[in-house]
């Protein structure tokens, strides 16, 4: 299904998307999504071959893409990478807070720096993008897209550091949306369930564990990485234009299930590297 076959071709003309961590995975879904329907794309990541992979993709297409190799956790050159970003684009009008990092590990192995790790990428990653791109959002009366988890409101096994970060990332998602909307800026989250092809179901899953996967799905099927650009489009959309402070799962209705499918599934995983 193609995001142009149901959306003006034109609905993002004009506008600016910056997507953090946006060389790959679900992240390059939202990105190629904007573009579909006209918008300029802004990305950022630690891997510059990711990066320019991606950008020659988008500019096939016919978008206008600027690249910067940063990471989040380095506030400067976030700034930097937005700032440069603007100049070229033009004033962001959606910044899509993507960058996130996850791996298995029963709580009790897990070392405060491998804690750290991911709460530094996921939510103060996610806090120096906001925070660097305010003055841009403001003057655009703009919109921020955070990616949550399942993880951030049910608990998961082997979880412990990202369930932490996502919790986070969605009170401040709550939180910004009360303070930024007199600026005219919306804020919300996506909370994807397992998304097919992606470096996270590589890491979290097995092609054995897949079948068992999508039976604790209630609609049937693992998700796309369209299924979340689709919804990221919509919520920056004016079809959303009184939508703020919102997660919205788009996960097939897998987290009405709880986590003794993902659970099981770690336990597996785990055992076998311990083999």
């Amino acid at each position: 299904m193609l995001i142009n076959d149901y959306f003006p071709k034109n609905l993002m003309q004009g506008k600016v998307v910056f997507v953090t961590g946006g060389g790959s995975g679900i992240n390059l879904g939202i990105a190629r999504n904007f573009a579909a329907l006209g918008a300029r794309i802004g990305m950022c990541g630690r891997s510059a071959e990711r990066l320019e992979q991606a950008a020659r993709e988008l500019q096939s297409a016919g978008a206008a893409v600027f690249t910067r190799t940063a990471d989040v956790r380095d506030a400067v050159a976030l700034q930097g990478a937005l700032d440069t970003c603007r100049d070229e684009l033009g004033p962001i009008d959606v910044l899509v807070c993507g960058a996130a990092g996850n791996f298995l590990v029963p709580a009790e192995q897990l070392s405060p720096n491998g804690f750290r790790t991911v709460v530094d990428i996921d939510l103060m990653g996610s806090f120096n993008a906001v925070h660097a791109g305010f003055e841009q959002l403001r003057s655009t009366r703009g919109s921020i897209i955070f990616i949550s988890a399942a993880m951030a409101h049910v608990p998961h096994a082997y979880q412990l550091h990202v369930g932490a970060a996502k919790a986070g990332i969605d009170n401040m998602m709550k939180n910004l949306a009360l303070e930024w909307g007199r600026y005219g800026i919306r804020c919300n989250s996506i909370m994807p369930g397992p998304v097919r092809d992606t470096e996270g179901m590589r890491r979290l899953s097995t092609p054995e564990l897949e079948a068992e996967l999508i039976k604790t799905i209630p609609m049937g099927r693992m998700g796309l990485v369209d299924d979340i650009g689709q919804a990221a489009v919509f919520l920056a959309s004016p079809l959303a234009s009184h939508i703020t402070g919102t997660l919205l799962a788009v996960d097939g209705g897998q987290h009405l299930a709880g986590s003794a499918g993902f659970n099981k599934g770690a336990e597996l995983i785990l055992a076998g590297k311990h083999e």
